[in-house]
């Protein structure tokens, strides 16, 4: 979330030393109550205000900014007005993995919760992006492709093996290779059917007979399992009083019933991250053993930044350590939709205008490589298959009938609209890709037509 410049302000006492009377002191207290209902504004800094202006301009590309809401004075300070609010839920979980909701009421969700940008990270799986980016269009929501990859850190010493969660967020064409990605997830999903049968035999070794067809019931079709799955078969057969008490006393990290399953190194997965144009990102940094050797180790495999931020504000030691090594710092509310106190809320965790304002000022150039990548892999070969893989996470669908040749340019035409600015879009390198575009040639009866660039 961009901090919006509000701060709830107390106010202290009249420090004139007489006695209120009864009345007066009410009256007084009514508008202390007041004002601490309504708190006082922030004023924001030149470079906030600034980075507020360009994580606005890209959030929505589509929609002119009205200058007058920002200030460029160099020695000015301005202030932020609360429309001015940008929304970003950087780390949820749909049905497609452990969520409770389906990808549509998540982005339903976020929207009542007033998001403005939901990065979908299921586990080791971008399958939900489809239906959120669809929804997110009713909705005036920004969808980031984003996948949570499940792998393990080795060391030299086996004792000290951890598994790590790395996020990754990919443009809104996706990952470059996504084919590639998909395949590499598959192998991670695969490897979860084998955890968790794993776990559920070891629960069945320490008497707890819960049975495999009650945990798959609760995952769905399609669906990789995972430990929450099997947490939440063990509170409904009985065994565990609540989803705490079954990761607390049997399926915690090393736990009785804890088992592995296909999880690559987490270097590998990092740099896998980044040559399929996507920005890694480090989750959940608190909960590891050994969090600095893990950090150091991936910032020389090329890691992107860590989460420091949380419902609960900033933690000053995973901060410290994301300065120390050069990452950027980016935090979510890991919603799953579970419900329950204990849970953050989409759209609660508050991150500095700034903060964002740096993630995407590493983002947008890998992601325009990336979206560069997809673009040009079509226009050297205009199949249906290449056009798929523009329109699979982009929100845009090929009518019935059409062919990759017949509808292909307006398509990519379309997609780079919504996905890249007008001078993004105006680079050399795009231009030379429109040349190959308008060099397709398609079949109209007996006739070869050259589709016309605009």
């Amino acid at each position: 979330m961009v901090d919006d410049g509000y701060v709830n302000a107390s106010s202290n006492g009249n420090g004139n030393g007489y006695q209120e009377s009864p009345r007066k002191t009410k009256d007084i207290n009514k508008k202390k109550k007041k004002k601490k209902r309504g708190g006082s504004k922030k004023k924001m800094t030149a470079e906030q205000a600034l980075a507020l202006k360009s994580v606005s301009e890209w959030v929505f590309l589509d929609r002119q900014l009205v200058a007058d809401d920002f200030d460029f004075g160099v020695h000015k300070t301005v202030m932020m007005r609360r429309e001015d609010k940008v929304v970003f839920e950087l780390h949820s979980h749909s049905k497609c993995s452990d969520g409770f909701l389906s990808p549509s009421k998540l982005v339903e969700r976020a929207h009542g919760n007033g998001v403005k940008v939901l990065a979908l990270t299921d586990h080791d799986t971008m399958s939900g992006v489809p239906e959120a980016t669809e929804a997110a269009r009713r909705f005036g929501i920004k969808i980031i492709p984003g996948v949570e990859i499940s792998t393990m850190f080795s060391p030299r010493i086996p004792e000290a093996e951890e598994p790590v969660h790395i996020l990754a967020y990919y443009s809104s064409g996706g990952p470059a290779r996504s084919d590639e990605l998909e395949k590499f997830l598959a192998n991670i999903r695969d490897g979860r059917y084998l955890r968790a049968k794993d776990m559920v035999l070891k629960l069945n070794k320490l008497k707890l007979p819960l049975k495999w067809e009650h945990v798959t019931r609760i995952t769905g079709k399609g669906v990789a399992p995972g430990r929450l799955h099997v947490a939440r078969a063990m509170v409904e057969a009985g065994y565990v009083e609540n989803l705490k008490q079954a990761f607390a006393r049997y399926l915690y990290d090393g736990g009785p019933a804890y088992s592995t399953g296909n999880e690559p190194i987490v270097e590998e997965a990092v740099q896998f991250i980044r040559e399929t144009g996507g920005v890694a990102v480090l989750a959940h940094p608190w909960a590891l053993k050994n969090p600095v050797a893990i950090i150091r180790r991936l910032k020389d495999a090329g890691l992107h930044g860590m989460e420091v931020y949380r419902s609960d504000g900033k933690l000053a030691v995973y901060s410290d350590l994301a300065d120390a090594y050069g990452l950027l710092k980016l935090g979510g509310s890991d919603y799953h939709g579970r419900g329950g106190h204990g849970e953050s809320e989409l759209g609660s965790v508050n991150i500095p205008v700034l903060a964002l304002h740096d993630f995407l000022k590493v983002a947008r150039p890998i992601w325009y490589r990336a979206i560069k990548d997809i673009i040009e892999r079509y226009a050297e070969e205009p199949s249906d298959l290449n056009l798929a893989m523009i329109t699979k996470f982009g929100g845009t669908k090929i009518l019935k009938g059409n062919s990759a040749t017949s509808c292909g340019k307006d398509l990519v035409d379309r997609c780079l609209s919504m996905w890249l600015t007008t001078e993004e879009r105006q680079a050399a390198e795009f231009e030379a890709i429109k040349v190959k575009l308008s060099c397709v040639e398609i079949n109209q009866g007996e006739t070869r037509v050259p589709i016309e660039s605009h």
